[in-house]
């Protein structure tokens, strides 16, 4: 079956520009929309979901789409969602978007079975994104952008966040910094090694790769990538790692191989999850402001689905939360 991907290479355009031409955007001139249109004709193309021109019917309930549901990142995030859409009289479907095609998530955004969308989950393609996206059917993805008049989106400054982070560690004292990675097409752990990066630039301090290694997001990951920085035998002074979870990992590891926190070595997060705090040493991190960008997200489906218009980017700051994983470098 042909995709937008097909159509958009096919008539030489570009896919937001395809489906622009697709949803009858005035952004695209009538040559563009008609190349667009006989590249779909020709390839048999058939837009997913219910026709434009049918009357869709009302289900007074959002979708929220997440990578995984079990995630001690996501409560507060959802929190804020449903809080927002239970006092203006609509329901809530959270789903993960694990199964690939055939996935909730995916029948979702393809046949419209809600009102609007909240999107968090980067193995939602932005090609299915931009697919699905049209007037009447609002969507809004976190931590993402794509380029679309039918699609909202909500990010952290997360360049901001990593900088932070950083320059606290630089503040005390500490010049040699690891960094944990997330997963290398995660948009906002980019963002953060960009932060990162650009924090160690401005203090004359060099990035070391063999210092960035992949823990993909997860407590288990974190583990991992921390034995591997411990078998170079060369510790750095610090380690930024890119989420919670990882560094809840990495500490784990440490203590396991007798290095000691922060006496030893400093070790800072990123996100604030509930734990962070419990974990011993309490972990200084960086706090996102969860459920103030799942609220946000459903006041924007709200204003879209009444026919407002809205900005289509909005960055939420993020905020130096010290405690005790971090110490000053005598």
């Amino acid at each position: 079956m042909a995709t937008i991907k097909d159509v958009a290479k096919l008539a030489g355009v570009a896919i937001s520009t395809a489906s622009y031409a697709l949803n009858n955007s005035t952004k695209v001139s009538q040559s563009t929309r008609k190349k667009v249109e006989n590249a779909a004709k020709e390839l048999n193309y058939q837009k997913n979901g219910f026709a434009s021109d049918l009357k869709r019917t009302k289900t007074n309930t959002i979708a929220l789409i997440l990578s995984d549901l079990s995630g001690p990142y996501y409560s507060e995030l959802i929190k804020g969602v449903q809080d927002v859409a239970t006092t203006n009289g609509y329901d809530l479907i959270a789903c993960s978007s694990i199964g690939g095609s055939q996935s909730t998530a995916v029948k979702f955004l393809k046949e419209k079975r809600v009102d609007g969308v909240i999107i968090l989950a980067h193995n939602i393609s932005d090609e299915l994104t931009l697919e699905s996206a049209r007037e009447g059917f609002p969507l809004v993805v976190l931590d993402r952008k794509l380029k679309n008049e039918f699609v909202v989106h909500v990010e952290v400054d997360n360049v901001d966040g990593g900088y932070a982070a950083t320059e606290h560690l630089i503040k005390k004292g500490h010049k040699q910094i690891a960094y944990i990675n997330g997963p290398y097409n995660s948009h906002d752990n980019e963002l953060r090694f960009e932060g990162f990066s650009r924090a160690l630039k401005d203090n004359g301090l060099t990035y070391q790769s063999k210092w960035r290694l992949s823990g993909d997001f997860t407590r288990e990951g974190g583990y991992r990538a921390t034995k591997m920085l411990i078998a170079q035998n060369e510790l750095p002074e610090a380690v930024f790692y890119a989420n919670d979870e990882m560094a809840i990992g990495g500490i784990q590891a440490f203590r396991e191989n007798g290095i000691k926190i922060p006496e030893d070595i400093s070790v800072i997060g990123f996100d604030d999850i509930q734990l962070a705090e419990y974990i011993t040493p309490p972990l200084t991190t960086m706090k996102q402001p969860k459920y103030e960008a799942g609220a946000l997200s459903v006041h924007l489906i709200f204003q879209l689905l009444s026919g407002e218009k809205v900005n289509h980017s909005y960055k939420l700051s993020t905020e130096l939360v010290e405690r005790d994983s971090v110490k000053l470098k005598e």
